[in-house]
């Protein structure tokens, strides 16, 4: 059953089980929904990079901060889909395309759907992430085949002021609604290391498993190292088994979504990644570059799914799913 009325007590008495407990129920679940011995693969593009006027505490694209990232214009469609085409070609199943904004103009609209649309018809899978967005957006990106939006929400509700200002979590929420309402499925995860407590993960989550539907993916990222941005300050790594605990309780609240292990994966051992696939992550970005940091190499990935005697999964492109509205016109008559 999935559920989406879990509460902060259920959640962390999940979270404290003991470690060979819940790596079990999390195995059990994640075995309910998937096959554990695939992984599916993604790759990510900075199409419009740096200036961006969030003041994201945690980010080098934010023009708050003196972070060395310079702003660069929205790439041209040529460029973006020659860089989709080595992405598939290395092996990604989704594309997925990041600009740094608050949100899209209107005038940048078309060029966007153009993207997604040539995407499309290379046989990826397509997915953006560029700010806030409105319905109308939504539509237009719909219509033009995009099948995943990301818009992480990053921490807890109570933790979010700490880390931006220049919007707040209910601007998070209402994007994800827009998106969910208009039929294309959302990617929506977090980040963990910022100088947020135990207590602000699972509060992450929980938000996350109770909206009215689960992310179709929940990205988990480990903060990475930016030089010039508050979270600096107060940022501490994260324990590689507390890593592990919030991987596990993110599969048993969401059983059916995908799990990614997303940013931060250089600074995991083979054996670190391994648990994490133990407890419930089924997806990993390929390519070298993350937007403004550094990935795996794909040598290094292919060799620790063989030692794993893992594969990547065979997944079929799928289109925006429909809402009801769409469903109701399918049915008038011609």
């Amino acid at each position: 059953m999935i559920r989406t009325d879990w509460t902060i007590p259920e959640a962390h008495a999940i979270h404290a089980l003991p470690f060979p407990e819940l790596l079990a129920q999390a195995q059990a679940t994640h075995r309910a929904h998937f096959d554990p011995t695939e992984i599916e693969t993604a790759s990510l593009l900075s199409i419009k990079t740096g200036g961006c006027p969030e003041d994201c505490g945690y980010c080098s694209q934010s023009a708050h901060y003196d972070t060395g990232v310079k702003a660069r214009k929205l790439m041209g469609t040529e460029a973006v889909l020659a860089a989709a085409r080595r992405a598939k070609d290395a092996g990604a199943q989704r594309f997925c395309m990041g600009a740094a904004w608050r949100g899209p103009k209107d005038r940048d609209m078309d060029h966007l759907c153009e993207m997604v649309q040539g995407v499309a018809e290379l046989g990826l899978e397509t997915c953006m992430t560029l700010g806030m967005l409105t319905p109308e957006q939504v539509t237009r990106l719909k219509d033009a085949g995009l099948d995943f939006y990301n818009h992480n929400i990053d921490t807890s509700p109570d933790y979010y002021a700490q880390i931006a200002t220049t919007r707040t979590m209910d601007d998070r929420l209402e994007t994800l609604a827009h998106v969910r309402n208009g039929g294309i499925q959302v990617c929506c995860g977090g980040i963990l290391g910022m100088g947020e407590t135990e207590e602000d993960r699972i509060a992450m989550l929980v938000t996350l498993a109770t909206l009215p539907e689960h992310p179709q993916s929940v990205p988990v990222n480990l903060w990475n190292d930016v030089d010039g941005v508050p979270v600096r300050k107060y940022a501490e790594p994260v324990d590689p088994f507390s890593l592990v605990r919030a991987v596990a309780l993110a599969r048993i609240l969401m059983p059916a979504s995908v799990v990614r292990l997303s940013a931060g994966r250089t600074r995991m051992s083979d054996e670190l990644q391994a648990l994490c696939f133990v407890a419930g992550a089924n997806s990993i970005f390929v390519g070298e570059q993350l937007l403004t940091t550094g990935n795996p190499s794909a040598s290094q990935d292919a060799a620790l799914l063989a030692r794993l005697g893992m594969r990547i999964a065979k997944v079929a492109p799928h289109r925006s799913r429909k809402t009801s509205a769409d469903t109701a016109r399918s049915h008038q008559p011609v």
